[in-house]
């Protein structure tokens, strides 16, 4: 347990000097943090409240726990996962030659108070909108739109949106009002409860995730 510990710390030493994580997006429901590592990287991830993880490349690594667990990860681009609340830190390596990132959606307590949508993109275009996860905090949509696709006019709660590649796209708002935008991959939003509907003005699909707030 000392040398656990001990790694742990020399982990966050290394951590603190490649300053690896950054609060992007904090408000009363949620503090969204992207993490980078370098290759082979190791570091000590502080303790958190239950969170949503979103891969923005593909990863393999190791997790160290305090209580001495070890786990081994890995999966793709686009992979969603949920984390429960840590009440301890634990160590982290990247196990690739290359670097990786991520964004960490912490979710602060109490529900977000908007009233459940009527209009559903899962009912209304299934084709295009699925449910990556879900459980009693969270709802996290995968929307994948072909080029030059218009989707139909539909609504979430409070959400952030993470861009899985570069978009440049079309927003109808429900008053009539038009917003054009672009994005780059790996960009995350924060959206108060909406109603629009969404045309993808690229000559390529693009893909997001929608982590909405119950």
């Amino acid at each position: 347990m000392r040398i656990l510990t001990l790694l742990i710390a020399l982990l966050g030493m290394a951590a603190l000097a490649q300053d690896p994580s950054k609060v992007e997006i904090e408000n009363q429901w949620v503090r969204v943090v992207r993490t980078k590592l370098g290759p082979r990287a190791k570091i000590t991830m502080p303790q958190h409240p239950a969170e949503v993880v979103i891969r923005l490349t593909d990863f393999r690594q190791r997790i160290i726990y305090a209580d001495g667990v070890v786990r081994e990860l890995r999966g793709k681009t686009g992979d969603v996962g949920y984390l429960d609340a840590a009440p301890q830190a634990h160590a982290e390596e990247n196990l690739l030659d290359i670097p990786v990132e991520m964004l960490f959606i912490e979710l602060k307590s109490g529900p977000s108070g908007t009233p459940p949508v009527t209009l559903d993109p899962v009912r209304l275009d299934p084709r295009h909108v699925s449910v990556a996860l879900e459980n009693e905090r969270v709802r996290v949509l995968r929307t994948i739109m072909e080029p030059h696709l218009k989707g139909p006019l539909h609504e979430h709660p409070h959400y952030v949106v993470v861009y899985l590649n570069e978009t440049h796209r079309s927003m109808k708002l429900a008053d009539g009002t038009t917003v054009n935008y672009q994005r780059k991959a790996g960009e995350a939003a924060w959206r108060d409860a909406l109603k629009h509907a969404t045309e993808n003005l690229d000559d390529h699909t693009a893909a997001e995730l929608q982590v909405e707030i119950k």
